[in-house]
């Protein structure tokens, strides 16, 4: 699990601060400050952000960068075993590969079930079939598995 520096660096400024307004907020209701109430909102407000700011420093993890690969949307995901990216028209098929398998590996597992235990992932384009018609053709395709992440590129 990588840590972000900043975010846990923000987080464990934000928790010194929401510390420093607890003991004003303990205060405030010892002295019966008229603003004792509004110490109770920020102070919540601020344990909250630090805490968030902690949690998401701990759980960021960042996206893995395949050489030759190109940055495409995704289309269509079931949330189980089929993923659908869309190429664009000028996408040269030397990229085909590292893209779909880039796309596979940046693929987040949790929640994610299929009957074979895989995940597979499309790189397809749309092109014209005829008058007013037209019809997905597939470029590539890959494989990842929910046991263990590996991802295959099948063509």
């Amino acid at each position: 699990m990588p840590v972000d520096p900043l975010l846990l660096k923000a987080g464990l400024w934000l928790g010194a601060a929401s510390g420093v307004l607890a003991v004003l907020m303990v205060a405030g209701f010892v002295r019966s400050w008229g603003i004792r109430f509004r110490l109770v909102g920020v102070t919540s407000f601020t344990v909250l952000l630090s805490l968030s700011c902690l949690a998401f420093a701990i759980s960021y993890s960042p996206r893995i960068q395949v050489e030759g690969a190109v940055t495409v949307p995704v289309v269509f995901d079931n949330g189980t075993s089929l993923v659908v990216a869309a190429a664009p028209p000028e996408l040269s098929s030397d990229t085909y590969g590292p893209t779909v398998e880039q796309l596979a590996l940046n693929l987040r597992g949790s929640g994610r079930s299929s009957a074979d235990g895989l995940v597979h992932v499309r790189l397809r384009r749309v092109e014209p079939a005829g008058a007013g018609t037209s019809r997905p053709v597939v470029l590539a395709e890959a494989t990842r598995s929910l046991e263990d992440g590996t991802v295959t590129v099948l063509r």
